[in-house]
């Protein structure tokens, strides 16, 4: 009998806490004990399953998604978004307004932001940024150079400038060709001071928003001209590539593709972003499955912002 009578005030205490709302020094005052035994009894009522907690996540979003893939990939944090259509222009969409809720709430100040510049769904992120006043960036840093052809250059300008402005924050553009035409050329266009200036920011970036990319290159990224060849991409695929980060290649495994193509990318490499306290990547569609799946085993990302198709294509991958 003393344990049914020991569970019973435990049970007491539970119900006075958790459903009347009273405080722990309440408790204590009028059941005459000590407040310590109150708080030792709550850790009781768990532990003999007296209190359970349930979590029921609300209508649109995917709890059970979020935590197959943190298993699957050994993926600190996801984010899956509703999204009614499995369409490329849905899904940036989506992702983007998730992305930009993100970035406001987890803004810290004094941040350094590396951003890469030719991804539309990082650019509908900023779309979706409402102007910070209380936590502020510091640096907003291009993480991939961003000239090309004239026509489509603006975007990447526009997306880092923007992005500054929002947020506070001084940018540090890259106003070089993110492929250069070849080794030689890269190391001539990184010796400008400016340039310089920029990537050395790379080793002091905290927060780093990256798109991925399938190796067929998306169609704003093939007409900014900072490509590589059909023949260089077909090359890649031999290798065993799936996709990018920054024009960073990997395979499904996660494993780095290294080619002599690597050494004419100007932007931040897969080892400084693994270095960084905190990247965060936007991407969903059918044809970026085997990329986001590659992109992810590569260990850098700490944060998936992807939606619900997308998601689950990648928990059903073979």
């Amino acid at each position: 009998m003393g344990r049914i009578n020991e569970l019973r005030l435990i049970s007491r205490v539970a119900q006075m806490y958790h459903i009347e709302h009273k405080r722990q020094a309440d408790i204590a005052q009028h059941l005459r004990l000590s407040q310590a035994t109150v708080s030792r009894m709550l850790k009781r009522a768990e532990a003999e399953d007296i209190v359970r907690t349930t979590v029921i996540p609300p209508a649109g979003t995917y709890a059970d998604m979020e935590g197959a893939l943190r298993e699957r990939f050994n993926l600190p944090e996801a984010i899956v978004v509703e999204c009614s259509e499995d369409r490329d222009g849905a899904i940036m969409e989506r992702i983007g307004e998730a992305a930009a809720h993100l970035l406001e709430v987890t803004l810290t100040q004094g941040e350094i932001i590396g951003v890469s510049s030719w991804s539309q769904t990082i650019f509908k992120m900023v779309e979706n940024i409402h102007p910070q006043k209380s936590a502020q960036a510091k640096y907003i840093v291009q993480t991939l150079g961003g000239m090309g052809d004239p026509s489509v250059q603006t975007h990447a300008t526009q997306l880092t400038t923007r992005l500054a402005r929002l947020t506070g924050g001084e940018p540090k553009l890259l106003t070089v060709q993110g492929v250069t035409s070849s080794r030689e050329a890269k190391l001539l266009m990184m010796a400008d001071p400016f340039v310089r200036e920029t990537i050395d920011f790379f080793g002091a970036i905290s927060l780093a928003i990256v798109g991925i990319g399938a190796v067929e290159p998306s169609e704003l990224l093939a007409r900014s001209g900072n490509i590589f060849s059909s023949r260089e991409l077909a090359d890649l695929a031999d290798a065993g590539a799936v996709g990018d980060i920054s024009l960073r290649f990997f395979d499904l495994k996660g494993n780095t593709v290294k080619t002599p193509l690597d050494e004419r990318v100007i932007g931040v490499s897969l080892e400084e972003l693994a270095k960084v306290d905190r990247v965060v990547a936007l991407a969903g569609g059918e044809k970026k499955t085997a990329a986001i799946a590659g992109a992810l085993r590569v260990g850098v990302i700490d944060t998936l912002v992807t939606d619900k198709f997308t998601a689950q294509r990648l928990i059903d991958l073979e």
